[in-house]
């Protein structure tokens, strides 16, 4: 069995920057090669150290994530945690032959999102959730396996996404042979009380092991519900730096929880975060000059932390 406390120790607060991948998947332009790694390295510099590195995805059609092996070295020469995603066997025995310590894999809680965004069926999905895991131990890896349960609350093909058929589907992942989940809000339609909700039934459900929250601010909520999250135990997060991201099934999406914004509220919540804010948000201006026609979120590059220790 996989030791997911060493990748995410019990009790700290883990913040994963998911901009180098989610943040990417629909913006007009992208960063270079050497862009992506001065983001790296400078958001390691600010205290970092959980990195979504990108998409095993065939380099011809979506070559945004051609340079995801480079990306993937830059986290390693720094020792901190990176994330690949795999939709299928053949992205997943990629990912296999690097170094990448966890691949995600995704289902969706609605089976109108899963067909839509991966075009097969959840049973389909689910078959090939539990063949990666064949893969990973055929390989003799210690990779983590993470199933993304997308659409987990809410989906806006087929709406409302009742909470038992996520806990199904978190049990069907399990049972899959995987070694983490997370729920995603993928098209920002949670509130707090949702989300503080479904944490609470996942922590009566698996204890202790960790599990990953992420939120899209669609709807302006996503600082709200990752306050909803970290009171209700879970203590994994994502975030993208200066809210990039969206889904392509929620038209008008403003992207995923502003990592900064997500930083002071831990910090003020009294979770101690190690990052320096004021160099994370330096790193925006990189951003700025390579995604000129991509709008930058987030309140604290706008008025900037208090002028007093605020520090909880």
């Amino acid at each position: 069995m996989v030791d997911v406390y060493t990748a995410y120790p019990k009790g700290r607060v883990a913040l994963r920057e998911v901009g180098l991948r989610d943040g990417l998947q629909l913006t007009k332009t992208w960063p270079t090669t050497a862009q992506k790694i001065d983001w790296v390295d400078r958001a390691f510099a600010a205290g970092l150290r959980y990195f979504e590195v990108g998409s095993f995805l065939p380099a011809d059609k979506v070559p945004r994530f051609a340079d995801v092996r480079d990306v993937i070295a830059a986290v390693d020469r720094h020792g901190a945690h990176g994330v690949a995603l795999a939709l299928n066997q053949r992205g997943a025995t990629d990912a296999l032959a690097t170094s990448v310590p966890e691949i995600t894999v995704v289902v969706s809680a609605s089976a109108a999102h899963n067909e839509a965004n991966v075009r097969r069926t959840q049973e389909q999905s689910l078959t090939e959730i539990a063949n990666v895991v064949r893969l990973r131990n055929e390989a003799g890896r210690d990779t983590i396996i993470n199933v993304g349960i997308a659409t987990a609350f809410g989906c806006s093909i087929s709406g409302h996404v009742p909470e038992d058929a996520v806990m199904a589907m978190v049990d069907r992942c399990f049972e899959a042979g995987v070694h983490m989940v997370g729920l995603a809000d993928t098209v920002g339609y949670a509130g707090p009380r949702q989300i503080a909700s479904l944490c609470k039934r996942m922590q009566q459900r698996i204890g202790d092991l960790p599990y990953v929250v992420h939120l899209h601010d669609t709807r302006g909520m996503g600082i709200a519900n990752a306050a909803a999250a970290l009171d209700a135990g879970c203590r994994v997060l994502d975030a993208s730096l200066a809210g990039l991201g969206g889904c392509p099934f929620a038209p008008g999406a403003s992207g995923n929880v502003v990592l900064e914004d997500l930083v002071y509220l831990c910090e003020t919540k009294g979770f101690g975060t190690g990052i320096d804010l004021e160099k994370l948000i330096d790193i925006r201006g990189l951003l700025a000059e390579a995604l000129p026609d991509e709008a930058l979120s987030g309140a604290l590059a706008r008025s900037g932390p208090p002028q007093f220790e605020w520090r909880a």
